[in-house]
């Protein structure tokens, strides 16, 4: 018995292969405008390169004059009160650096927590609000803070500041000595804090919202509860992103002006008490304060101090985006 097979005929085709199957030479669509944005997008790299390195030589030919001026000339600058350039810097450096930290080490804590309640403990309506208000708080002026803490937070803390230097204690040297008015550098560490906390909050909220789902719903099907399953598996995927946050705060706190001038009393001293009034001084809030009165070799002082907060600050930020390349580099972000 003969068995016949029949080939199934090939189906039809939409059109023939000369006028479908080929490809006509021609412009990719789009790629005009994919010329444009990428012109567009180095050429402002490099302007912001450009002003970078306009503005660092800008400080550093205006500091010269000072960094190599004679002992003799700096005794016609009244503010240095016959110190040398660096006996003057000194001071300055560390009452920025003593209240940014302070200010960090209140800010960070407080700005993990509220990140932590927006990204997994409210409810989304809540959390949102919550986000926009947080959020809100970084377009406040500086002056704004700087009138909150002079008229409302200095008289709240004079009374804790009084009962902490007078009460348990007041043996320690950091809160030994305090008299009101509270203008000192912890209260302005204080108003630094809130200046600095949304900045910190935001990007710490980003992070942990970017933690892998499968991390977390692995953690608690093993029976973790909320709280081990943020410290297994959120806060270890977060640290270096919290570090960078902190990093990124601490430059903001850094170079602020009006809000450290309006609340605390200036002196230069490298002391550690922290409730005495005429103790420190920023170099943004003293050059604020000198730049009016000054002429000639005075603002070249000034300059000269602007151009060590340029690199200080400029070391912090260095520090936070290689700690966000480390970041990317370890979980691929």
């Amino acid at each position: 018995m003969d068995t016949t097979y029949s080939t199934p005929s090939p189906a039809p085709q939409a059109a023939s292969t000369s006028e479908a199957g080929v490809i006509r030479p021609g412009r990719a669509p789009g790629r005009a405008g994919n010329s444009v944005f990428t012109a567009l997008s180095y050429g402002a790299g490099v302007i912001i390169m450009g002003l970078l390195a306009l503005v660092t030589a800008f400080l550093v030919y205006r500091a010269l004059p000072a960094l190599t001026a004679s002992a003799q000339d700096l005794e016609g600058v009244s503010f240095m009160r016959g110190r040398d350039l660096w006996g003057y810097v000194a001071p300055l450096v560390f009452g920025t650096l003593l209240s940014s930290l302070l200010a960090l080490a209140v800010a960070v804590p407080l700005s993990i927590g509220v990140a932590l309640f927006i990204s997994h403990f409210a409810p989304r309506r809540l959390a949102q609000g919550l986000g926009y208000l947080v959020d809100l708080l970084a377009a406040v002026p500086s002056v704004v803070f700087g009138l909150w803490g002079f008229l409302w937070l200095m008289p709240l803390l004079d009374p804790f500041y009084t009962w902490l230097s007078q009460g348990p204690l007041g043996f320690v040297p950091l809160f030994s000595g305090y008299t009101a008015p509270a203008k000192n550098i912890m209260t302005a560490s204080l108003v630094l804090a809130v200046m600095i906390l949304p900045i910190i909050t935001a990007t710490v909220r980003e992070v942990f919202l970017q933690t892998p789902t499968l991390h977390q719903e692995a953690s608690l099907a093993l029976g973790a509860t909320r709280y081990e399953m943020i410290r297994q598996a959120v806060l270890p995927y977060a640290r270096s992103g919290i570090v960078s946050a902190s990093m990124l705060g601490l430059g903001r706190a850094l170079g602020e002006t009006m809000a450290v001038l309006m609340i605390m009393s200036p002196g230069m001293t490298t002391s550690l008490h922290l409730l005495q009034a005429g103790r420190h001084q920023t170099i943004a809030a003293n050059i604020a304060a000198q730049f009016r009165e000054a002429f000639g070799l005075s603002v070249d002082v000034l300059i000269a101090t602007g151009l060590v907060l340029f690199i200080i600050t400029f070391v912090v930020n260095s520090l936070a985006r290689w700690v966000v390349a480390r970041r990317g580099a370890v979980y691929g972000a």
